[in-house]
């Protein structure tokens, strides 16, 4: 029912700010994932931006020109930003979930393939799974390497087939913050005929920056023969409100492949350049003007505080006792891993969060043991030495009182088909792993090591149950 109604603004202001009790306080720097905070003044920026264009609406730009405007001029700044050739062009997204959906969506219909397949690496992010999933296209998954955790080019070309549209490349991937061979991807591409994306969410704005600041970066953007789209997240890296992305293409026959429009119903004529049709004009004011207030020579002295940051983290991670970075990072982002059967990952994850640290967990599937994400954030590189002391201590706690070893769920449940499962069978298994009631956990080891023990399949399946049960009024 709708509630009776107040007019007592501060009152409900003051409600809303009592259900963040629980939210991690992302701006003191102990938060390594999810969040990007360049300082306060730069979301000062982007906020008031936001505000000021919240209520207009994207959805037919001649009746908000303004938001068509602001839309080309950021575009066209990222186009620079990835050395674009004359004639590219782009769309403004809300998020790199989108960004990824389009360029496979746009593939789909530029192609015409009757059944169409795209290539992409195990590590390539699960919002191409999700693409294939809605759009009807088949997934076809490629090892990568072991230690590098970069796909084979031979590999790839060894997946093509007749109903091959498009190729995957990531740069970064977010798993491990290493960047694909796109180069060779890319002659792969030209001398198949199909399309390659290149997944830049992640790291495309950040990358330009750290080569300009001497690192050694590999080609990977819109420069690179072959290449013909890329998406890049402005929320990340950037600095830009929450949600902003674009995805760029060579040129504009293959974006109009993204285009939706529809004439054949009573209303209003239908014609959406990305998949949401009302979209507020706040996120392409604040990312227009969180790029203009920091300019570039403002990103470069933040990208060299990342980047330094970066290799202390690195050093630091490599004199702990008992784990190991997997693959070598590109950018900022770092798996790191347990080199000692003793210590589980995950329970490190957990004693870091007892110290009020987040760092983010991530199953080992597809050749990638279990792992913590870390996101070496602006914010967070002044910690870095506090960080890496409780990753120490943390891993010997976790050393010094390892957990008895429970029942072996993946071999009990590896017959069975999780969709055959009812609530009830889901309850038992939760119970089995020590998980009790629907509410949000305190520690996340437990869940973390059933799902890691489960077929990827069945781990899928108790997700959706999980959430669904979060997610109840």
């Amino acid at each position: 029912m709708l509630p009776d109604g107040t007019r007592d603004q501060a009152a409900l202001l003051h409600r809303l700010e009592r259900f963040r009790a629980h939210d991690m306080p992302w701006r003191n720097g102990r938060t390594w994932a999810y969040v990007y905070d360049a300082g306060p003044d730069v979301e000062a920026v982007g906020k008031a931006a936001f505000a000021s264009y919240m209520s207009e609406n994207a959805l037919d730009p001649t009746v908000f020109p303004s938001l068509m405007q602001l839309e080309n001029e950021v575009v066209s700044i990222c186009l620079g930003h990835v050395r674009a050739p004359e004639g590219a062009v782009g769309s403004f997204t809300t998020g790199g979930t989108e960004s990824c959906m389009l360029a496979v969506k746009a593939a789909r219909d530029f192609k015409g393939v009757e059944n169409p397949e795209l290539v992409l690496p195990v590590t390539a992010h699960a919002a191409f799974h999700k693409a294939c999933s809605y759009f009807g296209v088949k997934k076809v998954l490629v090892p990568v390497d072991p230690d590098t955790f970069r796909v084979d080019p031979a590999a790839m070309e060894a997946a093509i087939t007749p109903n091959t549209i498009q190729l995957v490349g990531s740069a970064v991937s977010y798993a491990h913050g290493v960047c694909d061979p796109i180069v060779e991807l890319g002659e792969i591409a030209l001398r198949h005929d199909v399309l390659l994306h290149v997944d830049g969410c992640i790291g495309a704005f950040l990358m330009p920056l750290f080569r300009d600041l001497g690192a050694d970066i590999p080609e990977f953007d819109l420069s690179v023969p072959g290449v013909t789209s890329l998406s890049m997240d402005l929320h990340k890296y950037g600095f830009c409100p929450k949600p902003s992305s674009v995805v760029l293409y060579r040129n504009k026959a293959l974006r109009s492949a993204q285009f939706f429009s529809c004439a054949d119903w009573t209303g209003y004529t239908i014609v959406n350049p990305t998949m949401l049709s009302t979209r507020s004009g706040g996120p392409v004011a604040g990312s227009w003007a969180t790029l203009q207030y920091v300019g570039r020579q403002g990103y470069l002295d933040i990208a060299k505080v990342m980047l330094d940051g970066t290799r202390r983290v690195l050093d630091g991670i490599e004199a702990i006792d008992g784990l190991r970075v997997l693959g070598r990072p590109d950018t900022n982002l770092i798996a790191v891993a347990s080199a000692d059967p003793a210590v589980s990952i995950f329970r490190v994850a957990d004693a870091m969060k007892a110290r009020d640290w987040y760092v983010q967990p991530q199953l080992g599937f597809r050749g990638s043991t279990a792992n913590i994400h870390l996101s070496v954030q602006p914010q967070c590189v002044p910690h870095t030495d506090a960080m890496l002391a409780d990753l120490a201590d943390s891993v010997s706690d976790v050393r010094r009182a390892p957990r008895a070893a429970g029942p072996d769920l993946g071999a009990a449940l590896s017959g069975i088909d999780p969709r055959a499962l009812d609530e009830a069978a889901f309850d038992g298994i939760l119970q089995m792993a020590g998980i009790d009631g629907v509410a949000l956990p305190d520690t996340m080891a437990d869940i973390n090591e059933l799902l890691n023990a489960l077929p990827p399949a069945f781990t899928e399946e108790m997700l959706r149950e999980y959430l669904s049960r979060l997610y109840m009024p």
